[in-house]
């Protein structure tokens, strides 16, 4: 351990704070020789008195230098955790709409094949790679089949156990593969926080997210409080209520497994909708940039805000992610409200969803692409 080196000043300004007085040494006081044998053995002992005295003093003054040094070195790593930890700050409270689904429109220009594959084959593929709810549920690991659009025979089975079975075989790796993008970026977010410097890489990527998730004024807590997760159970569920189990119009013309609205955007217009509404149901080109839209719109649209204040309280207290709970805060998903979120409640008790909240998806393999 290095040693701190202090100078007689420093350690004469310590004593005087501490309410030592040191005199300085008169020309007219007799020197060293004048002093007999008891007056030497008298000095020697207040020396060494006045030592065992001033140590304590100057180990304190040693300690307080080390602890003003460190102080200051984790000023603003100290200053940022008080920030986070300020309940009392007005959090997530508005939000810059501009950038939100700027990730989302890439979908429509990448290169992606949108073949629809038939109910049968996509049954096949599961078969081949061993891929069933039930091994789900003990194992907790998920294949990695992605598939882009929903089997237009999915209407057709007549048996609700077997089709709805094969919809969450089909939404379950795409919301998965959702959260852990999410759960990247949210440890990503940590350790940027828990630094006191941040390189201008991890600037530029906060930069993103702070548009990624309509943050303004760059702050912190707001971001740390959207940039979560959506339990896989709760997920799949209003995937299951807005689309009939992917029978809808909207799911299979459009993608569209979380009927979110639009007034702008492309979308389809619902037939039921009278002359004076002017909303459509957002179209997707492939089934992910539906779920990475759902979850973006419930980490940040005001109506859902009470939702992720929930989320973050479980969070903070170190507990799981409760869909039966967070889902009694999506009253204002549907204008049937309440309702809604009994219908979802039931959805996921009779369905035993949360047996996958807490799943994993597998590595995905050339070989298992290659079978889609």
């Amino acid at each position: 351990m290095k040693k701190n080196k202090f100078s007689i000043s420093e350690i004469k300004k310590y004593l005087k704070k501490k309410g030592f007085i040191i005199r300085k040494k008169k020309h007219n006081e007799h020197n060293e020789n004048n002093f007999g044998p008891i007056a030497r053995t008298l000095l020697s002992s207040l020396v060494i008195i006045s030592v065992f005295s001033v140590t304590p003093f100057v180990i304190n003054f040693s300690k307080e230098r080390m602890s003003y040094s460190k102080a200051t070195e984790n000023d603003s790593k100290n200053k940022l955790e008080t920030l986070l930890e300020n309940k009392s700050q007005k959090l997530d409270s508005e939000v810059n709409n501009k950038f939100l689904f700027e990730d989302i429109l890439i979908f429509d220009e990448l290169p992606i094949d949108t073949v629809r594959l038939s109910a049968s084959t996509i049954e096949e593929i599961f078969k081949s790679t061993n891929y069933n709810l039930e091994d789900v549920r003990k194992t907790k690991l998920v294949k990695p089949i992605s598939l882009t659009l929903l089997p237009h025979e999915i209407k057709k089975i007549e048996n609700s156990k077997k089709r709805k079975n094969l919809f969450i075989q089909i939404i379950l790796p795409l919301v998965i593969k959702e959260n852990n993008n999410i759960k990247l970026d949210r440890k990503k977010l940590f350790s940027i926080l828990n630094k006191s410097k941040n390189t201008k890489l991890e600037k530029n990527w906060l930069n993103s997210k702070f548009k990624q998730y309509g943050v303004l004024n760059r702050d912190l807590p707001t971001l740390k409080i959207r940039m979560d997760e959506v339990p896989t159970s709760m997920a799949i569920a209003q995937a299951a209520k807005e689309t009939g189990w992917g029978t809808s119009r909207f799911a299979q013309e459009g993608n569209a497994l979380f009927g979110q609205w639009t007034w702008s955007g492309e979308g389809i217009k619902p037939s039921d909708a009278d002359g004076s509404s002017t909303h459509k149901v957002m179209k997707f080109k492939v089934l992910q940039a539906s779920v990475r839209a759902y979850q973006r719109n419930l980490n940040t649209h005001s109506s859902y805000k009470d939702f992720r204040s929930a989320r973050a309280e479980m969070r903070d207290q170190g507990n799981k992610l409760d869909s039966m709970i967070l889902t009694t805060y999506l009253d204002k998903y549907a204008e049937t409200g309440k309702e809604y979120v009994r219908v979802l409640q039931q959805i996921i008790k009779q369905n035993n969803l949360v047996d996958f909240d807490d799943a994993k998806l597998l590595p995905s393999s050339i070989d298992l692409e290659s079978l889609i």
